[in-house]
This record gives C-alpha cells, structure tokens and sequence, in this order.
C-alpha cells in the first residue's frame, strides 16, 4: 500500500463538476493499493496517516498529530501511485484490480473514522478533479 499524504489548508474533489468531498484544514491522501497488499497493511497504512506529527506545535516544528490539530482527511484512491515506468508508457500490472482495492481502500477509510476523524472522499474508478492548497508544502510518501 502506498499514500502521498500532504498538508493542505484545503482540498477538494470534483466529479463531472460536482464537488463529492472536501475539506479545509488537514491531510489530502491519494492512496494507492498494491496487488498483495492485505487488511493488515489497510489497518498499518490508517494508523500511520491518523499518527503523523506533521503539524506545527507553538515552537514552529512538525510535532502535532492531525487529531490534536483539528485536521480532517480527505482520501482519494490512486492506482497510478504503482506506476512502472520501465518503459514510456507506464504498466499498472502491480495495481490492485478494482474487486481486491476496493475493500481495501473502503478499510483506510474505515479506519480513520474509528479514531475519531472526518473523512471526506472521492469516488474509485472515477475520472476526478483534484484541488489543494498545500501548506508548507508538506508531503510525505507512505509505502508498505
């Protein structure tokens, strides 16, 4: 399982011009699933978005998980995250198929709302406009 997570004062997913999810302050994931990746990975992979100390504490360092700073998470799945670029046109051979991701992808999702956080989303498998204002720019590659 792989996740680009970053900081954002907000983002946004639009489906055919139809905002689906958004949020103000917190984490964009874009999430992708790997084809031998388990419900195990789904619950690590949770853990760790929900545990990062990527937010500034008084001092101005990255000391404060995203619950203690009133972040909400936005999760957008990704299968090109396993892009192999070997060649010029990428192969997604080691993607998860829609029927394994899914579940997988609706885990993270689950997960994060058992500790407690919003969590707003886009739609697997749909062609989706993404927009964020990074802050800082923070952005951490999460791969398991």
């Amino acid at each position: 399982m792989r996740a680009v997570v970053t900081r954002v004062k907000s983002a946004s997913v639009l489906i055919e011009g139809n905002t689906v999810g958004k949020i103000d302050k917190g984490l964009l994931v874009l999430l992708g699933v790997h084809k031998e990746d388990t419900p195990e990975k789904a619950k690590w992979m949770a853990d760790r978005i929900c545990g990062l100390r990527i937010f500034d504490d008084d001092a101005g360092k990255m000391n404060i998980n995203p619950k203690d700073a009133g972040a909400k998470i936005l999760i957008v799945s990704q299968f090109t995250l396993y892009a192999d670029v070997s060649s010029r046109r990428p192969d997604f051979f080691h993607a998860a198929r829609p029927e394994a991701a899914i579940p997988l992808y609706e885990l993270v999702i689950e997960e994060c709302r058992k500790r407690g956080f919003v969590v707003e989303t886009g739609e697997f498998g749909a062609i989706m406009m993404v927009e964020s204002v990074n802050d800082g720019p923070v952005t951490i590659l999460i791969d398991r």
